[in-house]
């Protein structure tokens, strides 16, 4: 058998299905119907991915992350989620998920993000994060908007420069990818970018992380470790979600920042590191400073220059752009041949308001191109919760509306108040008065389409 893996649900004909199917590909696989029973399992055996089921009958899928982190922060993760629960996966993403599938499940779809996960945690480990190879992986398309084409210039002045970048943005705007640009546009593109995420490091094991150990300074260190500081020599760093480090560890990487050396956990001795500094987050850092959770010294010490990246919705011009590239993507991946969308998929697209950004759309064009059965995407291959976003007509619903003119009239005018909802980012404000009406007339159309004040996340 290959790579081991424990299924987490509580549906146990899911479970069954799944390690039948991925046995059936060469892995082992284990089940688990609880987080509890999930948590005990994998400590008495070693894992190397968990496919984890959100909606848990003891814990969620927030709490039963951060419990499989803290015990082996090296495990992958993959969030199996229904399609309304996105917002919650992205969470989990931030607290160091590798991904997330929504239900219905399909079989290729899971193998596809469990291969996905499984190379990525090989590459990390052999320590390839920076090689050529990997890098061209990560191509990122910058798009055509005005927003995008600020970002490339942006990347073309701060690229050959050693000036510590802080780059801010919701989750999944493409702050890693902006990142190896940065990278390999600059000097030091020959040598390893290094990616490390913050969210997903347990308080005790940061420093090990960053810094590395020597064998027998700790419980648990059998041997000598490399950590990334190291392994970044002569390349870069990119810290994503910075603003979770404790504020321990923040004095520690301040300290590393100031002097350029580093000292492995229980040795004696420094070593010289030369690394530039890409810091993200999906937070504001300097409200945080405000607040007492992040230092201000090293905030300044990292925001040497800062980048924002505006969310998907706020580059309407760039949403195709994106859905053609992931196409040819999903395509590559799943050895599918789907040529285009059709017109009412990309209205749809287009229109929808995208609060996961670059990696729900990613995700979204890679399901629909699995369930398309012909050459072109069409919107039955969409889920309904962008369906009911940007406000369109099933094909299936067109019958109940031909010579139903009240019908028609509502429907066009719910399809309008949804679009404009989503071009305000839900400002109730500002979609009242595009709309030219008052705010209790807002409320009260609201009400009578049963349409939801939605608010976008990080």
């Amino acid at each position: 058998m290959g790579n081991r893996i424990l299924i987490i649900d509580d549906e146990i004909d899911i479970c069954q299905l799944l390690c039948s199917f991925l046995e059936k590909k060469g892995y082992s696989c284990d089940y688990s119907i609880s987080g509890n029973k999930g948590l005990a399992q994998l400590k008495k055996s070693d894992y190397d991915l968990v496919l984890l089921d959100f909606r848990l009958p003891d814990m969620n899928g927030n709490e039963a992350l951060k419990n499989i982190k803290a015990f082996d922060n090296s495990l992958k993760v993959i969030i199996i989620t229904g399609y309304s629960d996105v917002k919650t996966a992205v969470d989990c993403i931030k607290l160091g998920a590798s991904e997330y599938v929504t239900k219905p499940i399909h079989p290729e779809e899971i193998l596809h993000s469990v291969k996905s996960a499984l190379v990525e945690k090989k590459t990390k480990a052999s320590n390839e994060q920076g090689n050529a190879e990997q890098r061209k992986k990560k191509e990122f398309v910058i798009g055509k908007s005005k927003a995008a084409k600020k970002l490339l210039q942006l990347v073309n002045v701060l690229a050959p420069t050693n000036m510590s970048v802080v780059i801010q943005g919701e989750s999944g705007t493409g702050k890693e990818m902006v990142a190896n640009l940065l990278h390999d546009k600059s000097k030091r593109f020959k040598n390893d970018f290094v990616a490390i995420d913050c969210g997903a490091l347990p308080k005790e094991l940061a420093a090990s992380e960053l810094f590395g150990h020597i064998k027998g300074s700790f419980t648990g260190a059998i041997n000598d470790k490399v950590g990334h500081f190291e392994s970044a020599n002569g390349g870069t760093l990119f810290l994503d979600e910075i603003g979770n480090l404790s504020y321990e560890n923040q004095v520690k990487l301040l300290r590393v920042l100031q002097e350029r050396k580093i000292k492995k956990i229980g040795d004696t001795k420094t070593i010289d590191v030369d690394v530039r500094i890409i810091a993200a987050s999906n937070e504001n850092l300097e409200t945080l400073v405000e607040k007492g959770e992040f230092r201000e010294d090293l905030f300044y010490r990292l925001n040497e220059f800062m980048v924002d990246l505006a969310p998907l919705r706020e580059r309407d011009k760039d949403i195709l752009l994106f859905s053609d590239y992931f196409l040819n993507l999903s395509n590559q991946e799943l050895e599918r041949s789907i040529e285009s969308f059709d017109d009412e998929a990309k209205l749809l697209l287009a229109n929808y308001s995208w609060p996961g950004n670059l990696r729900e759309l990613r995700n979204v064009i890679r399901r629909a191109a699995l369930l398309c059965q012909g050459n072109v995407i069409g919107i039955k291959d969409l889920p309904d919760e962008i369906n009911e976003d940007g406000g369109l007509i099933h094909e299936d619903d067109k019958e109940e509306v031909i010579g139903d003119l009240k019908s028609v009239a509502e429907r066009a005018e719910r399809k309008a108040i949804l679009r404009v909802l989503a071009h305000t980012n839900y400002n109730k404000t500002q979609t009242a008065k595009i709309l030219q009406i008052d705010r209790k007339t807002l409320y009260n159309k609201m009400d009578q389409y049963q349409i939801e004040f939605k608010k976008t996340y990080g």
